[in-house]
């Protein structure tokens, strides 16, 4: 392993105080509590008619929830499944990832890469990579933030080196993939396939 963690979304996962696992569809009996994301986004009234990713959490202390995240394209080339980095629980149904408090759901969030393609999670720095088409979008504890264009279309994650990450992306003028290196600490970014 080249220090970046499980690639595949997981069907359960668990942090500290708190587990969550993808149910098979709706359940039968709502529970007490169940939200749905997101949540009143202009240009997403339609979201939930494409599907939706059920996720069952369990946090000590607190009632169980499901929420209903919608899915953002029904294609198997975008990511879809549970990833925990740190603290957090990250759902990302069919592209689109939702940085779910798994203490009050009510402060869910849908995040703005759209499509996430790849999820990475990087243990050390306790975040999650999110990879889109463009840039990539580093998701921590409470915060994220999205690198600058990283290619023309396309970015490929090669490593983690402690805090860098390390991929590239495709220059359209000169018809080649360029390195580049991203801290995920200082957000300093090295190369890049993206120029103009």
């Amino acid at each position: 392993m080249n220090g970046i963690g499980e690639q595949v979304g997981e069907v359960s996962v668990q942090g500290e105080g708190w587990s969550a696992r993808v149910l098979a569809g709706a359940p039968l009996i709502a529970p007490a509590r169940m939200f749905t994301f997101p949540q009143s986004i202009a240009g997403e009234e339609d979201a939930l008619a494409r599907g939706a990713l059920w996720v069952e959490v369990r946090a000590a202390g607190r009632p169980a929830f499901v929420a209903q995240c919608a899915r953002g394209y029904a294609t198997d080339g975008v990511a879809h499944g549970l990833w925990q980095f740190g603290d957090g629980l990250l759902a990302v149904a069919g592209g689109y990832a939702y940085a779910v408090d798994t203490l009050v759901p009510e402060q869910t969030r849908l995040l703005p890469l759209r499509p996430a393609v790849q999820v990475l999670t990087v243990p050390q720095m306790r975040v999650a990579v999110l990879v889109g088409f463009h840039a990539v979008m580093v998701v921590a504890d409470g915060e994220s933030w999205e690198s600058g264009r990283l290619s023309w279309e396309g970015v490929t994650l090669l490593s983690c080196d402690g805090e860098v990450l390390h991929g590239s992306g495709w220059d359209m003028m000169a018809d080649e993939e360029v390195p580049f290196s991203l801290n995920l600490r200082t957000r300093a970014l090295e190369g890049g396939g993206y120029r103009f």
